[in-house]
C-alpha cells in the first residue's frame, strides 16, 4: 500500500514536468522542510534517474510515478494526498495532508500537532 496518493491530475501534471525537462523516467521526490506560514512545508523535485538514490530514501510507485521521500519526512506525508489543479492564479499541486492541524492560505504550508508527533525535522 502506498503511504502517498496521487490524483490523475497530479500525475498527468508531473508526467509535463518530466517531458518538459526531459527527465522522462525521473523520480518524483517529495520533502518536507522546516519554514513556510506554518511550520512546514513541501518541497517536490524530480530527481534524474542517473542520480544516486540515498539509502535513507523511501522508494514508491505509485500508479506508474516514481516516488522518493525522505525518511524524515515520511511520517508527515503518511497517506498525503497530492492533486493538481489550475484556476486564475495558475496552477499548482494541492495537498491533502490527514495529520496537518492547520495550514496557511497557499496551502503548501503545514502545522502538525507536536505533542503527537515523534520526530521534529531539524536542519
Amino acid at each position: 500500500m502506498s503511504i502517498v496518493h496521487l490524483s490523475a491530475s497530479a500525475i498527468a501534471e508531473i508526467k509535463r514536468m518530466q517531458a518538459k525537462q526531459n527527465l522522462p523516467h525521473s523520480w518524483f521526490h517529495i520533502a518536507v522542510k522546516p519554514g513556510g506560514c506554518s511550520g512546514l512545508y513541501y518541497e517536490l523535485s524530480l530527481v534524474p534517474p542517473s542520480e544516486q538514490v540515498d539509502e535513507k530514501l523511501i522508494l514508491l510507485d505509485c500508479q506508474g510515478i516514481k516516488v522518493i521521500i525522505d525518511a524524515q519526512s515520511c511520517d508527515y506525508v503518511n497517506n498525503l494526498g497530492i492533486d493538481y489543479s489550475e484556476d486564475l492564479m495558475g496552477g499548482g499541486f494541492r495537498f491533502e495532508n490527514q495529520q496537518a492541524i492547520a495550514t496557511c492560505g497557499c496551502g503548501n504550508s503545514f502545522a502538525v500537532d507536536v505533542d503527537k508527533s515523534e520526530k521534529i525535522i531539524k536542519v
